[in-house]
């Protein structure tokens, strides 16, 4: 039996258009790695994570040409078309950005502030109101962003005297990740009181180890009711990046915390940033939160599969399905939940065909060379030959017009 998972209930924040918290749905959002400075670059790479699925991006804010550039992107992403909410990633000098280019701020839908590099000593209070009060005279949605990478120094150290006068002290490690929730609230609370009201707070505590991540967050989400950004700082490379991120994320996800998410990877040499908005999605539509796209089940194959047709044609009809969405979307409402299954023998192949809306059985080593296509459970035709893989995205492609096209 599926469980329904219940979503810890908070406020709901507007990032621009796109509702984070309060019950909205889990939003994706990701980050470029160009100088924000090149607009041209920027655009590009804000578009082409917009295409992907990513519902808000963030930039760099780290000069004044950077500050200047977040203009010209939000107004040529505009001419585009393109209405993605952009969030500004400010640290050390923000302040001084938002005072020199005042312009910046409207263009954006969100400040995102790490209290820890917002300032020093008896700067830091005034540094941080101007970017709050910056914010909130624009009607624009703060992040408050703490990372134990650039944790407050002087508020961990003054936890760390705290607890060494304690009569039974607890571990660093848990001091740490303390702070981190105490950097948090505070903030907020300060952001509160210098009139950023709370529906316009996300609070995000992000670590780079998947089981103090999950503690942290557990932790913070009994301590108030702000939407919360999820996220493994540095997750890494490759399956590293993928594993980590989603061991942490789900967890947090399943209990009902976390309101946006982004999959911190880092990306090979000249790959797409793409990926890490792709890794996002499946995650949240693999526990059931939400669903962007078709999937497709495959078996992983074994001594009875020794043809490597059921995986070429397992990859050819996902990639076909993921290009599909972009027309499909907005002309096939509810194609996105559909399910696909690509079987390479006879073992699991029928079975699991009938439990997709569409399935095909290929055959294994040794089987007739017949793979027999299941509709909604039921065997409908049995394709052989050369052209099985043409013939059955025609028999998809024909029940996703069918079955969601509505009054086409």
């Amino acid at each position: 039996m599926r469980q329904t998972i219940v979503r810890r209930p908070t406020r709901r924040v507007m990032v621009g258009h796109v509702a984070v918290g309060g019950g909205a749905p889990v939003v994706v959002q990701s980050m470029t790695n160009t100088d924000t400075a090149d607009v041209a670059a920027s655009v590009a790479q804000v578009h082409e994570l917009w295409r992907a699925g990513s519902e808000v991006v963030r930039l760099t804010v780290n000069t004044e040409e950077a500050a200047r550039g977040i203009v010209a992107i939000r107004e040529k992403l505009d001419a585009m078309g393109c209405d993605v909410p952009l969030v500004g990633d400010f640290h050390f000098n923000g302040h001084r950005l938002v005072k020199a280019v005042p312009e910046c701020v409207p263009a954006l839908a969100k400040l995102r502030i790490n209290p820890g590099n917002v300032g020093r000593g008896s700067r830091k209070e005034e540094q941080f109101a101007t970017l709050v009060e910056a914010a909130a005279r624009h009607g624009k949605a703060v992040r408050i962003g703490v990372n134990w990478g650039s944790l407050d120094q002087e508020l961990l150290a003054r936890m760390m005297d705290g607890n060494a006068q304690r009569a039974e002290p607890h571990d660093p490690e848990q001091v740490m990740r303390d702070a981190l929730i105490v950097s948090a609230l505070e903030s907020a609370a300060r952001a509160e009181a210098l009139g950023l009201p709370g529906d316009r707070i996300i609070l995000s505590c992000k670590l780079s180890g998947v089981q103090d991540l999950i503690q942290v967050y557990r932790d913070l989400a009994s301590r108030c009711d702000y939407a919360l950004h999820l996220g493994l700082t540095e997750a890494g490379m490759g399956s590293k990046g993928i594993v980590a991120s989603t061991a942490a994320l789900a967890i947090l996800l399943q209990e009902g915390i976390g309101d946006t998410i982004r999959v911190s990877l880092t990306p090979q040499p000249g790959e797409s940033r793409t990926t890490e908005v792709q890794v996002a999605q499946e995650i949240l539509q693999t526990i059931g939160l939400r669903s962007f796209t078709p999937l497709v089940t495959a078996c992983p194959g074994c001594g009875r599969t020794t043809s490597t047709v059921f995986q070429e044609l397992a990859q050819k009809i996902q990639n076909w399905l993921r290009s599909q969405m972009r027309v499909w979307r907005g002309r096939y409402p509810g194609v996105e939940t559909m399910n696909v299954a690509v079987m390479g023998c006879v073992v699991n192949g029928p079975g699991e065909s009938k439990h997709a809306n569409v399935g095909i059985s290929l055959p294994g080593t040794g089987e007739v060379p017949v793979a027999p296509v299941y509709v909604d459970g039921e065997k409908t035709v049995t394709l052989k030959g050369e052209r099985i893989a043409e013939e059955f995205q025609a028999i998809v492609e024909d029940y996703v017009k069918r079955t969601y096209g509505g009054a086409e």
